[in-house]
C-alpha cells in the first residue's frame, strides 16, 4: 500500500497528535514525552541547592505516575553546573542545541542566570522561574522575553522590613549590615525605597562584609557602638550565624532583621544557637513543614504525602524541598495552561498569564500569584515571622 496518502492530519490522527500539532515539528515535545532541561548546583559551593533539583524530579515522577501532562511525561534532563556561570553556559548549550529540549527550567542562583540570560533570549526558549531573587531579573519583559522569575524579588523583600519599621518601629535607629555583592544591595535599596526620605535620618551605620571575609565582628561592634536598636542584616548563612553569635556574646538585643536568604533555621540559626536566635525576624513565601500548626493543613498534607511516597530521604526542615516541590507544581501549571500546543512561544505565553486566582498548595495564605505580559513577577508579596526559639511563626501585619 502505497503511504503517500497520508497527510500531516491524518498521520497525526494515528499517532494520536492533534493535527494543529502535527503542522509543524515543536522542539523538545513528542506524543509522549516533553523534554525540560536544567542546569543544577549538583557541585561545586552550592551544592546543597542539588537538592532542590532532586525535589523537582521526585514530583514530575509523581505527575508522570498520574499520567503526566495531557498524556505526556516530562523527562527533567538536569546537569551539574558546579554552580560555575562558564559551566552554566556550556551545559545550557549542550541542553538547547544537542538534547533539543522544549524549555530550561529553575536555574538556580544569580551569577549562573546572568551568565545564560543573554543566549537563552536569542535562542529565543523559554527560561521559566529563574532561581534568583535579584532585582535585576525584575526587568522589563520587552529586553528578555524568554526569561521569569518566580520568587519575590530581594528588593522587595528590603521594602517589606523598611514598612515594617516605619509603622510599628517609628523611633528606630538602624544599623545595617550587607553582604557588598547584587544580593546585600538589593536588600538595602529596598530598605532605602521603603523609608524614602527618612533613610538617612533613621540608619545611624551602615557597613559592609566581602564574601571572603573570615568574621564580623568587628562590623557588628560598630554597630552596637552607633547606638543602633534596629539590626537590619542582609547576608547569607555563614555570616548571619555570625552575627547572631557575636550580638549574643556582647549582650547586644536589638530588632534582628535577617532576609530570607540567610535566616534559614538549617544551618544559620542552628549554627548559631536556636536559644541565641530568638526574636530573629525574616519574610517568608512558604509554609514550614516543621510547624504543627500546618498539620491539618490541606496543602501540607499532600505535600507530606509526596514526601513518604517519593522523597523519602528529605529532611523537612530543610526548605530546599518545600521550594523544589512548589517550584516543580508551578511549572505543571503552567504545561496544564500551555494544553496541547506545547510550543515555546505557548508555553511562555501561559507562564506569563496566569490569573490572580492561580494558588500553590503551600504558599502562605494571602500571597497572590499572577502574571501578565508587561509584569513576569509572579509572587508580589511574602509575609514577615519572628522566631520563637523552635521555628517560625506569622507575624500580625
Amino acid at each position: 500500500m502505497s503511504k503517500s496518502w497520508l497527510t500531516g492530519a491524518s498521520l497525526a490522527v494515528l499517532l494520536g497528535i492533534s493535527p494543529a500539532m502535527a503542522q509543524k515539528t515543536v522542539v523538545g515535545v513528542t506524543a509522549t514525552e516533553i523534554k525540560v532541561g536544567q542546569s543544577a548546583a549538583f557541585s561545586g559551593p552550592a551544592s546543597v541547592y542539588g537538592q532542590i533539583s532532586t525535589a523537582e524530579s521526585d514530583y514530575f515522577k509523581m505527575i508522570n505516575d498520574q499520567g503526566g501532562i495531557n498524556g505526556r511525561k516530562i523527562d527533567l534532563i538536569a546537569m551539574d553546573d558546579g554552580y560555575s556561570p562558564p559551566k552554566s553556559i556550556e551545559v545550557v548549550r549542550r541542553l538547547i542545541e544537542e538534547e533539543q529540549v522544549a524549555i530550561l527550567f529553575q536555574t538556580i542562583g544569580t551569577a549562573p542566570n546572568a551568565a545564560i540570560r543573554k543566549y537563552v533570549n536569542q535562542k529565543k526558549v523559554p527560561d521559566i522561574w529563574l532561581g534568583s531573587g535579584a532585582s535585576m531579573f525584575v526587568t522589563d519583559p520587552k529586553e528578555y522575553p524568554w526569561s521569569i522569575p518566580f520568587q519575590p524579588s530581594y528588593r522587595l523583600e528590603g521594602q517589606m522590613y523598611g514598612k515594617y519599621i516605619l509603622e510599628k518601629l517609628p523611633d528606630a535607629k538602624i544599623g545595617i549590615l550587607y553582604q557588598n555583592d547584587d544580593l546585600g544591595r538589593d536588600y538595602v535599596n529596598g530598605l532605602k525605597d521603603a523609608l524614602g526620605s527618612k533613610f538617612d535620618q533613621m540608619v545611624v551605620k551602615s557597613l559592609s562584609y566581602e564574601v571572603s571575609d573570615p568574621t564580623i565582628d568587628s562590623q557588628v561592634l560598630q554597630l552596637q557602638a552607633s547606638g543602633a536598636n534596629v539590626f537590619f542584616d542582609a547576608s547569607t548563612p555563614k555570616f548571619s550565624a555570625m552575627t547572631i553569635r557575636k550580638a549574643a556574646d556582647i549582650d547586644w538585643h536589638p530588632v534582628h532583621m535577617i532576609d530570607s536568604n540567610g535566616a534559614l533555621v538549617k544551618p544559620a540559626l542552628v549554627s548559631a544557637g536556636l536559644d541565641k536566635s530568638v526574636g530573629v525576624i525574616t519574610a517568608q513565601y512558604l509554609k514550614d513543614p516543621t510547624d504543627p500548626g500546618w498539620k491539618d493543613d490541606a496543602g501540607m498534607k499532600e505535600f507530606q504525602a509526596w514526601r513518604a511516597k517519593y522523597a523519602p530521604e528529605s529532611d523537612p526542615a530543610n526548605p530546599v524541598w518545600a521550594y523544589g516541590y512548589t517550584m516543580a507544581q508551578a511549572l505543571v501549571v503552567v504545561l496544564q495552561r500551555a494544553g496541547n500546543d506545547l510550543s515555546r512561544e505557548n508555553i511562555m505565553k501561559a507562564a506569563t498569564s496566569l490569573p490572580d486566582t492561580t494558588t500553590l498548595p503551600m504558599v502562605l495564605p494571602g500571597i497572590k500569584i499572577s502574571t501578565g505580559p508587561d509584569d513576569y513577577r509572579p509572587m508580589k508579596s511574602m509575609r514577615l515571622v519572628r522566631f520563637d526559639g523552635t521555628m517560625y511563626k506569622l507575624m500580625q501585619e
